[in-house]
């Protein structure tokens, strides 16, 4: 479903990602880890068109999307949940859901249909559906976002740091619905810092370090390597 062939990401002279090459099948949860600055929401962006690739290629269902901006990647089948959790505060849930699927105006009925689905999968947003955006806790903006995401009905998922700054009960909900998600047949790309976490719901792990693939295999594999820490580290 997607292939990354020698990515090259730069920030002027920086190379923030160097010949990373990943792959994601379809209906697998594909876990990228690392440290902090190892390339990994870089990676991601890349992938969702919010960054220019400065080299390599990005293949989704065979056809090359290198070069595609995020809204023709939307409209291509890839949603993005980026790190920053950004919401429309002074709108209602229900509108924010909506807004998630701006590329599919034409088909109502489909919408009001996922719109629901989408609520009864997050039970605390059917909850607060009429409230304002802006008024949620952390963690149910990062349940709104994830579901604003699902509305565009994409084929490939990229999570960017999920569990980030929420508290450990919340983060426990919020891999459970990605689990949900994953069990859907979704593909899934997950950035994540909290190792074990990402590796309790993934197939497939690869772990960055200096902006490079630095060890890959099944979760298993990676989980029950023994210089796991040291990788993940950077040591």
């Amino acid at each position: 479903m997607l292939e990354v062939n020698d990515l090259e990401v730069r920030y002027g002279a920086i190379r923030a990602v160097r010949g990373v090459s990943l792959k994601a099948d379809t209906g697998e949860l594909v876990a990228i880890l690392g440290a902090n600055g190892a390339g990994k929401s870089s990676t991601l962006m890349c992938i969702a068109g919010a960054l220019k690739a400065a080299g390599g290629s990005i293949r989704l269902d065979g056809q090359d999307v290198t070069s595609a901006n995020p809204e023709k990647m939307v409209r291509a089948g890839v949603a993005t949940v980026p790190e920053t959790r950004d919401v429309f505060p002074d709108l209602t849930v229900t509108e924010n859901l909506t807004l998630g699927s701006y590329t599919r105006r034409s088909d109502r009925a489909g919408v009001t249909e996922d719109r629901e689905r989408m609520l009864a999968l997050f039970p605390r947003l059917a909850e607060r559906a009429a409230q304002p955006a802006g008024t949620l806790s952390g963690g149910e903006q990062q349940m709104l976002v994830i579901a604003r995401a699902m509305m565009s009905r994409p084929k490939v998922l990229l999570l960017d740091e999920p569990s980030l700054g929420l508290a450990p009960v919340i983060v426990d909900q919020i891999f459970e619905m990605i689990r949900t998600l994953k069990q859907s047949g979704l593909t899934i790309v997950l950035v994540e810092q909290n190792a074990r976490k990402a590796l309790s719901v993934a197939d497939r792990a690869y772990v960055m370090r200096l902006g490079k693939i630095a060890a890959s295999g099944t979760a298993a594999e990676i989980g029950a390597a023994t210089d796991l820490s040291a990788l993940y580290l950077g040591g």
